[in-house]
């Protein structure tokens, strides 16, 4: 067997369950971003908010994995490929801190502007102010997501890189 396919199979079972939680976000991301592209707003909306249940489902799974478990992965490479790693490892950790509150004010932007999430004050508004209301809060949603998009596109896609990084292309050596 080779020594990938060891490593692999001693991996547990969460690390690749993250692995494919993280592929299926950045697809995810990636298609929310082609429909709003293509103003298909409706649709974006749905496959946005699936990717943050993908993010937040695969959030629980790495914290579960990280904090109740107490398992760590040590990096196989040696020389630049070390140096690479860590420098995507330490981008891909302090980008990722950011993405909660990044995602969750811009989902929460884009709900108001779209009409749901509407503080009653506005929900009792003429048409004309509840149509102000919704303008103002889609020009934020859109000043936000310019933001969030990339780091949170950035977060998933180096996510899995590290992922093959640690389990495919430089896996420590197993102990016999």
């Amino acid at each position: 067997m080779m020594l990938s396919n060891l490593i692999l199979a001693a991996a547990h079972p969460l690390v690749h369950v993250n692995a494919s939680l993280n592929t299926l976000a950045t697809l995810l991301l990636i298609l929310g971003f082609v429909l709003i592209k293509q103003r298909k707003e409706a649709a974006h909306k749905v496959v946005m908010l699936a990717a943050f249940v993908v993010s937040v489902v695969f959030l629980g799974c790495y914290l579960y994995y990280h904090l109740a478990l107490q398992l760590q992965t040590p990096f196989g490479g040696t020389g630049i490929s070390r140096q690479i790693y860590f420098a995507i490892l330490i981008s891909h950790i302090l980008l990722a801190i950011t993405v909660p509150p990044l995602a969750i004010t811009t989902i929460v932007l884009g709900l108001r502007a779209h009409g749901d999430w509407l503080p009653d004050s506005i929900k009792h508004a003429s048409s004309g102010e509840q149509a102000e209301y919704t303008r103002a809060y889609r020009q934020r949603h859109l000043r936000w997501a310019r933001v969030t998009f990339p780091i949170w596109l950035y977060v998933s896609v180096t996510g899995v890189v590290v992922y093959f990084m640690l389990y495919h292309w430089f896996p420590a050596a197993v102990a016999a």
